[in-house]
């Protein structure tokens, strides 16, 4: 069976170093770069199954790398695992946000790191890309990485294109914010569930007219349907 290729990207070389040689014992293949620009000729490359990656580095921090993968229709859904020093929520939050999978906080152990690298790979692997989802005039295309209402293409975030995808993907099914919040942020988000609802504002706005789709379910949560009135 084909080993799993991870990336670390990690400036501290003695961090780097242990956790190479914990993924190769745990029967993946492991390469580590010390910064972003190490990081992103290696990606020309080869493109991973998983990224460990950094908040603080040298040249570039990595929220800022977290967002070019995700902006990127090949290296979209590449999973991506956040380590950091900082504890702040806003960090974790922010991480999250802009579309990484999970986040482990120095110090961290070792054991946590290869279960929380096997979670990912697990859902990423039972989240296979299906076909392009249409619902009137938008349509969502996940192998394209491309949103399109009546052929215009829309610029969304990473999140913002995972709730449209959720909601498209069960027409008149009312999805609650607290599931919302677990099957499109993650299980281990932790936040209000308000993030949902400045979402949606914001991802109706750039839906233009087709927005209307999105239908608020009083004290339930959102739809994507149409409106009976």
């Amino acid at each position: 069976m084909e080993k799993a290729l991870i990336y670390v990207v990690e400036d501290d070389p003695d961090i780097r170093d242990l956790e190479l040689y914990s993924l190769s014992g745990a029967a993946f293949e492991a390469r580590g770069f010390a910064s972003g620009a190490e990081f992103r000729q290696a990606l020309r490359n080869t493109p991973p199954r998983l990224v460990i990656l950094d908040l603080m580095l040298p040249d570039e921090d990595g929220l800022s790398i977290l967002k070019r993968l995700r902006s990127q229709p090949q290296t979209a859904s590449i999973p991506v695992i956040l380590v950091t020093a900082k504890t702040t929520e806003m960090d974790k939050v922010k991480g999250l946000d802009l579309g990484a999978d999970d986040y482990v906080v120095k110090p961290f152990g070792i054991m946590e790191l290869l279960s929380r690298v096997r979670a990912v790979l697990r859902r990423a692997d039972g989240g296979g890309k299906t076909a392009a989802r249409t619902f009137k005039s938008i349509t969502v295309d996940e192998e394209k990485w491309l949103v399109t209402v009546d052929g215009e293409k829309r610029e969304l975030t990473y999140k913002e294109f995972e709730l449209l995808k959720k909601l498209i993907s069960y027409p008149d099914v009312v999805f609650t914010r607290e599931r919302l919040i677990n099957e499109v942020w993650g299980f281990d988000y932790i936040g209000e569930t308000r993030t949902v609802d400045i979402h949606i504002r914001t991802l109706r706005k750039k839906l233009g007219p087709a927005g209307r789709y999105i239908l608020t379910v009083r004290h339930v949560g959102y739809k994507i349907g149409e409106s009976e009135n």
